[in-house]
């Protein structure tokens, strides 16, 4: 891991994470320094990118901290390296954002203003709406993962603008310095998804709480990544809750490995009969990794895997 310097720390350290992405890194950032108020120290984590990511990004933004790291190491281990970092740096609060969402200065103030008021509150977020034309709601917080097939809430109670959740989607978050040093980082076994809900988790048995500012708004444009929503994305949805189960959920554990196992299965019977077999195989190669206990980043094993299913699809068709 290689870190160049940056500019000095101000009362908000964001942490962004490319990986291959350079351009929506860089818009991400040049939103930021436009803010009138705020000047956070930005901290861009590259994850092992073979675009070039990294010379574009630190020609393209000078005034940032960019950590370099030499292999992927997914959601959870990636965003671990700038919030070390960023802790090293002073205790402001972290803003975790995604380089496909945005936030305006206005709603993340809108969310320390909030943070700060109830020293209850361990981490925050604001509403997730879609920002790709539609602009529906995509996110009110989350239920907990392992009883739930769609976790996202996706309705808001009027007159009540803080809202508890089970825990706050990492796309754009808020949290408290002082919970990453009493909790600890993301647990780096999910490798993408479920870390955050992990996160919420162990802090609220320290006695922090989750919430949505239903005042505040942020945008997530999901067609940047949706080459990877039927592969990678939803093989780590599936596997990484029989780990959350495990973590969380040991006294319930067999009937919801089974509720799970079951659940998957026909997912993966539905996508193979509408003709996508690389979204079958990335399923059913969720649920054996996740009743085996097989965790981490296994990116590469699952591409190759679903590939392959591809191939075999098309000779059939042939």
């Amino acid at each position: 891991m290689k870190i160049y310097p940056g500019s000095p720390d101000g009362l908000l350290a964001i942490v962004i994470l490319n990986w291959n992405n350079a351009s929506d890194t860089i818009a991400t950032v040049q939103l930021i320094q436009a803010w009138r108020t705020l000047t956070p120290a930005i901290w861009v984590v590259d994850n092992g990118s073979a675009d070039g990511s990294v010379e574009i990004i630190s020609r393209e933004c000078p005034n940032i901290h960019l950590i370099c790291n030499l292999t992927n190491l997914g959601f959870a281990g990636g965003n671990n390296r700038g919030i070390v970092q960023a802790l090293r740096a002073g205790d402001a609060p972290i803003l975790l954002l995604n380089n496909d969402a945005s936030i305006g200065e206005e709603d993340v103030i809108r969310l320390m203003s909030t943070l700060q008021a109830d020293e209850r509150l361990g981490l925050i977020g604001p509403l997730l709406f879609d920002g790709d034309g539609q602009g529906g709601l995509l996110s009110a917080g989350g239920r907990d993962i392992a009883r739930h097939v769609t976790s996202h809430n996706r309705k808001v109670t009027a007159g009540k603008p803080v809202c508890q959740v089970d825990y706050v989607p990492g796309t754009v978050i808020v949290v408290r310095p002082e919970v990453f040093r009493t909790v600890g980082l993301f647990d780096e076994d999910y490798f993408f998804g479920g870390e955050v809900a992990d996160l919420c988790e162990r802090a609220r048995e320290h006695g922090y709480l989750s919430a949505v500012d239903t005042r505040a708004r942020a945008f997530h444009f999901l067609s940047h990544s949706s080459g990877l929503r039927e592969t990678l994305h939803i093989y780590y949805a599936f596997r990484n809750r029989f780990l959350f189960i495990r973590k969380f959920h040991s006294n319930g554990k067999i009937p919801l490995y089974t509720f799970w196992a079951l659940y998957g299965l026909g997912m993966s019977l539905k996508a193979r009969l509408c003709g996508k077999p690389a979204k079958a195989r990335a399923i059913r190669l969720g649920l054996l990794d996740g009743l085996q206990g097989r965790f981490g980043g296994q990116n590469e094993r699952v591409l190759s895997a679903v590939s392959g299913a591809v191939g075999r699809a098309g000779l059939h068709r042939r």
